[in-house]
């Protein structure tokens, strides 16, 4: 099993959403989600999510959800070729709503392990988004080598710039996700890489909703 934590101080490279119109949500937060939450993968593409290879779950009291990955690793140095660098992973999600209730996302955690050489480096970046909505929230977590152990990063969301789903829409949600391994100055002979999965469930992404009852028009 691997070992090791290490907390990443998040860090917002771009933001170009802002909350959605007053009239669309009441101004007070639920304690927890609404009974009859789902959520489920609608598609998912991507070097660093093969087919069978990422799976989603919400959580008991629908406060959250977590995506899980198996086969997410970037490497670079030794025999690893230039693709290797840098995977990817894009997943649609159809969350049903019930009626009378908006969610938002208002912070994210990521985990994951990496082993870095001297002068290596890895970078992690996400953003997300939901459908047909221009506005997305884009973060980066870097790591410097050396390093061999778990990280975690975590990105929070200012209260003022939440993004709501529309009320009384169903519109999926986009999740965008990037680990790279840079070689840098390190040893060219040497593997370095940075990993979000897990081969036995432990290791998640968990995306904490934040939810609002619908104002009645």
């Amino acid at each position: 099993m691997r070992k090791g934590i290490a907390i990443l101080a998040a860090a917002a490279l771009a933001t170009t959403a802002a909350s959605v119109s007053p009239a669309a949500a009441s101004g007070q937060w639920l304690a927890r989600g609404p009974i009859g939450v789902t959520i489920e993968i609608a598609t998912v593409n991507g070097t660093g999510c093969p087919p069978g290879s990422a799976a989603v779950a919400l959580s008991e009291g629908n406060d959250a959800f977590t995506v899980t990955y198996s086969k997410y690793i970037a490497q670079t140095g030794g025999a690893s070729a230039p693709t290797d660098a840098r995977k990817n992973c894009q997943i649609n999600l159809r969350v049903h709503v019930p009626q009378g209730f908006t969610y938002a996302i208002s912070s994210t955690d990521y985990r994951g392990y990496a082993s870095l050489q001297p002068g290596a480096s890895g970078e992690q970046l996400a953003s997300y988004y939901f459908q047909g909505d221009s506005r997305t929230r884009e973060f980066s977590h870097s790591i410097p080598g050396p390093y061999k152990k778990n990280w975690q990063s975590t990105d929070l969301v200012d209260v003022s710039q939440l993004v709501w789903a529309p009320c009384g829409e169903q519109r999926n949600f986009n999740t965008n996700t990037e680990v790279r391994a840079e070689q840098g100055t390190s040893d060219a002979s040497k593997v370095s890489f940075i990993a979000m999965d897990s081969t036995d469930g432990s290791i998640k992404t968990t995306y904490h909703y934040a939810w609002k009852t619908c104002k009645q028009s």
